[in-house]
Formats: C-alpha cells, structure tokens, sequence
C-alpha cells in the first residue's frame, strides 16, 4: 500500500528512479476499495470454536522449551482469574484470528495487545510518556488483529471486574472508537509530525475530566516517578563479601546452578550487546562493569522463559539494572509469515522501535552461547501499569479511549494511516463489529478459561497459585 521507489539504469549506467507514489486521496480510496471484498461489519463474525479445539493442548504447546519448574507458576497465574488466563494465551487468540476475515492492511502489530501490556515509562530525556510496554510477539500484521485483542481485552477486564454487560460493550467500543478517530487525524498529519507524536503525562494530567481523575493521575504520575534504579537498587541489592549481590526471593527471583559460571558467560553477553548499541550508548554502558545476575520471573504470558536482572555498577552507589529476556519466535508467525530478522531479540526491538514514540536508550539484543536469543532493556526505569482489578467503570472506559489512541499512534508510524482511514471511515460500523466480537470472544475465553481449570483439578497440569 505504500510508496515505492524502484531503481533503473541507463545505458550509461546512471540511475533512474522510478517512483510509483500514490497521494493520501489514492491510498484512502484503496482502503474504501477493500471494503468491498471485506466489508467492515464481518469483523463481527466469530463462532464458538467446538471440541475440535482444544486450548489446553495449544497451552502446553506453549510451554515447550521453557523452564521446566517455573512453568506451574505460569499455569497458576493463568488461573487466577479469566482475564489473567486471556494475558497467557496469546498464542491460542492467533490460531483464532487466523481463521477470522482479513483486510490484508498490513503494521508493524504488537501481537500481544491487551490491556496489560501499556503503561508509563521514562524517555531517554527523562519525560514520562504512555505507550505499548510489550513487544514479545511484534511482528508486520492484519492490523485489525491488534485492534481485536485490544477491545476484546477491555471487554473481558470489565466482565471479570463483575460490570454490567453495556458496560462492558462501552469499554470496548469506546477503544475501537479512539483508535478509528485518532487513525483519521493520522491520516492528515505530515508524516514527522506522526513520528513526533506521543502522550506524556503532563497531556494525560491536564486531560483530565474532573478534579478527582486529575489528583489519581498526578499520584499515578508520582508512584512511576520514584520507581527508579535508584529507588530500587538498595532494596534488591545487598553487600556480600566484597561485592553487591542482588537478593534472592525464591522462586521468583534466584541465583542460577554454577553461578560463577554464568557469571563468566555473562561478560561474553554483554559485550555482544554491547555491539548492538550506538556508539554513544557503547560509551555510556563501558563506564560500568558488571556485578551480579539472578533469574527473574516475570508477567505472566512470559514465565517459564529465561529473564534475567543483570546489576552493573560504576562506583558502589551508582547502578544501571539492566533485564536480559529470552526472544522467542512471534505467536503470529505460522499465520502472518516468517520475520525478516532470523534473530529474535533483534526482531522485538526493531518492532518496539517502529511502534514506540521513544524507546528504551538501552534496548538491544544477543545471542547467548547456548544459540538461546535476548534482548537486553533497562528494569524498571520509571515504569507503571494500572491495576485493572481496582478500576470503576468510568475509568476503565477512559484508559480504553487513551489505550485505542496510543495503538492508532503506533500503527500510523509503521503502516499507511491514510489506507487503514479509508477502510475505517467515519461512520461506526467497525466499532459495533468489533464490539461484537469482543463479546464473542469474551465467551469463548470464559469456555477456554474452565476447560483450564478442570485439567488443573485433573491433574493434567500442575498449576502452584499464589506465587
């Protein structure tokens, strides 16, 4: 859909360039064109799968080539609640949308869109934004599959949270809306314009509709604000013989088997992380040496992979917690095609770089010496994400509406927003066809969510709760 330059020579050998652009008007028209083969209210469709289908067996699938103790801690997260059991399975929602209508406009998808996965973090000039915080299963997509996990996760939060069934069909609908609404003003902007668009806090604060959403948002704003390494460094931290160790909270967090080993590995890993820095990041990382790993569990979709803290210092009280996280191959590949990058790690922050508004300064990737692939951010560098258990339904609505715009943001710098405008239009068909298909989903999640939980009481799975 988007503008090509292609290459000739001339007898000479000089270059010609042939451009096939196509205006915004064109590109919008194709949109509309496509309404045709797949009009908008078929994104409604969705039926119940039946036996055929068997989540728990896609679950299990998931698991393979994980650590092999903590996966019970993940089946016992899952088993929380249905929404939790929604937050692991990203997996069995792309086998789903696969067998759902497709535009064919294609993004840069997040591929695990739920609610869960935004929230606030630190720019590298130290502004606080909202964002997408999860890039795990990034891959180019149908961009309606992310709109659909996204509006069907609002649904499913607000039923769990025990609201009304119109309530639960307004969360939804009002994501769906926000995203087709801020894709048109996308769609009209200067394409800079879009690459320098973001939402800071100061913009959520003054927002605000009321005095009591303004006073929640600046505590929020706060909290993120002193969850920082400096903040958190003495607490995870301690002295033991003549250096830092970070402390272990079994099982959850945890020194690996032959710890010196590791220890010896890691210096070879970070210095092929390092590779993958700019120069200037380069720089900064070499000013400090490495002290410590331990393992960490984290989420829930991804326990069970191989996620580490790393503590590197530069003087005694002065860190930088670095999170090394396993990359493993995108739950949209069998259906949306192999990455361009054969490296995981590499494909996640290339995804996280197109579709965030300002990235991680230390986001990169490697290798590990067992051909294992990470990548490599900052932990918890101002980061925050809402407890949805704890939200009312007028606020549930309003982070839906902010969550639909920031997605928009997201899809309109890797994809065409003038294209996916022109299929959307103005009108409020795709809002009510995804809303009914989020209530659709809502139901097959809750099918899926017992059949769980009977294998748990079955012993076909060992889930441990509570951890």
């Amino acid at each position: 859909m988007q503008n090509e330059i292609k290459v000739e020579f001339d007898e000479f050998g000089f270059a010609r360039y042939i451009s096939d652009y196509k205006t915004a008007a064109q590109r919008k028209q194709e949109g509309k064109d496509i309404r045709l083969k797949f009009p908008r209210e078929t994104h409604s469709e969705f039926d119940l799968a039946g036996d055929c289908r068997d989540p728990v067996s896609v679950i299990k699938k998931s698991s393979e080539n994980r650590i092999e103790h903590l996966i019970p801690i993940r089946y016992g997260r899952m088993a929380k609640n249905f929404f939790t059991f929604y937050r692991g399975t990203a997996s069995l929602m792309a086998n789903d949308l696969a067998e759902t209508p497709v535009s064919g406009i294609r993004v840069q998808a997040c591929g695990d869109c739920h609610l869960s996965n935004f929230g606030l973090f630190a720019t590298p000039e130290r502004n606080l934004i909202f964002d997408i915080n999860d890039f795990d299963e990034t891959l180019p997509a149908p961009f309606e599959w992310d709109v659909k996990r996204l509006a069907a996760s609002f649904y499913i939060a607000a039923l769990n949270n025990r609201f009304a069934d119109k309530d639960c069909a307004a969360a939804s609908r009002n994501c769906v809306r926000a995203y087709r609404e801020a894709i048109a003003k996308f769609s009209l902007m200067k394409v800079l314009d879009v690459w320098y668009s973001k939402l800071d806090m100061e913009k959520i604060i003054a927002s605000a509709p009321d005095a009591e959403a303004k006073r929640n948002r600046e505590l929020i704003a706060n909290e993120a604000r002193s969850n920082v390494t400096e903040y958190v460094f003495p607490k995870i931290a301690k002295v033991q013989g003549d250096r830092r160790r970070i402390v272990d909270q079994v099982p959850l967090v945890y020194h690996p088997k032959n710890d010196e080993l590791v220890y010896e590995s890691l210096t070879e890993t970070i210095g092929m992380y390092r590779e993958t820095l700019p120069h200037e990041r380069r720089v900064l990382l070499d000013r400090y040496h490495i002290e410590d790993i331990a393992y960490k569990v984290v989420g829930v979709g991804s326990v069970g992979t191989r996620c580490g803290v790393v503590l590197l210092l530069a003087e005694q009280n002065d860190p930088l917690l670095l999170q090394l996280k396993e990359a493993r191959p995108s739950v949209l590949e069998p259906y949306a095609g192999k990455s361009e990058f054969s490296q995981h790690g590499q494909r996640i922050v290339v995804g996280q770089r197109l579709m965030q508004s300002a990235s991680d300064m230390m986001l990169g990737w490697v290798t590990g010496r067992k051909g294992v692939d990470f990548y490599i951010r900052q932990l918890r560098d101002m980061k925050y994400s809402l407890d949805i258990d704890k939200l009312i339904q007028k606020q549930l609505s309003r982070y839906a509406e902010i969550c639909g715009w920031t997605l928009a943001r997201a899809h309109a710098r890797s994809g065409d927003a003038s294209t996916i405008y022109g299929y959307l239009g103005k009108s409020d068909e795709f809002d009510r066809a995804v809303g009914t298909f989020s209530k659709a989903y809502a139901d097959q999640t809750k099918h899926d969510y017992k059949i769980f939980v009977e294998a748990i009481k079955s012993g076909e799975i060992t889930a441990k709760k509570g951890v």
